[in-house]
C-alpha cells in the first residue's frame, strides 16, 4: 500500500466534522490493508500519531528544511517504517548526519500530501 493512500485518507479524516464520514474513510483504509496483519498495525499506529518505534531521535530541527516534494507517489507504507526503524537505529559517532541523510531522501521521494503527512506524523 502506498503512503499517498494513507496520507490522504489523514487528510480526509482531519478535514470532516462527520463521524461517520470519518469512520467510513478509516475503515475503507483498513480494509483495503486487511490481508497484511503487520500493515493495518502500522496504518493504526500512524492514524494515532503514533510511530511503531516510538522514538526514532527525530525532531522539530530535523524537520525544518525539506527538500522538494517528489511528482509522483512511489513510498510505500513499509518502506516508510522500515526507513523510521533505520533511523532509530542509528547510533554512534556521525548518527545525526545520518538520520539527516536517511529523513532528507524520504523527505525526496514524498509528494507534497505525504510530505505534510510525515511532518504531522514526526512532529507531534
Amino acid at each position: 500500500m502506498l503512503l499517498l493512500d494513507v496520507a490522504t485518507t489523514s487528510s480526509d479524516v482531519s478535514g470532516t466534522s462527520s463521524r461517520l464520514t470519518k469512520v467510513a474513510h478509516i475503515a475503507d483504509l483498513l480494509r483495503r490493508a486487511a490481508p497484511d496483519a503487520a500493515l493495518v498495525a502500522v496504518i493504526v499506529s500512524w492514524l494515532s500519531g503514533e510511530l511503531r518505534q516510538r522514538q526514532i531521535g527525530v525532531g522539530w530541527a530535523a524537520l525544518r528544511s525539506r527538500p522538494p516534494a517528489a511528482p509522483h507517489a512511489s513510498l510505500t507504507v513499509g518502506g516508510v517504517d522500515a526507513t523510521f526503524a533505520e533511523i532509530g537505529a542509528v547510533s554512534g559517532k556521525g548518527a545525526q548526519a545520518r538520520r539527516a541523510a536517511l529523513l532528507n531522501a524520504l523527505f525526496a521521494a514524498a509528494t507534497d500530501t505525504e510530505q505534510a503527512f510525515l511532518l504531522r506524523l514526526l512532529g507531534g
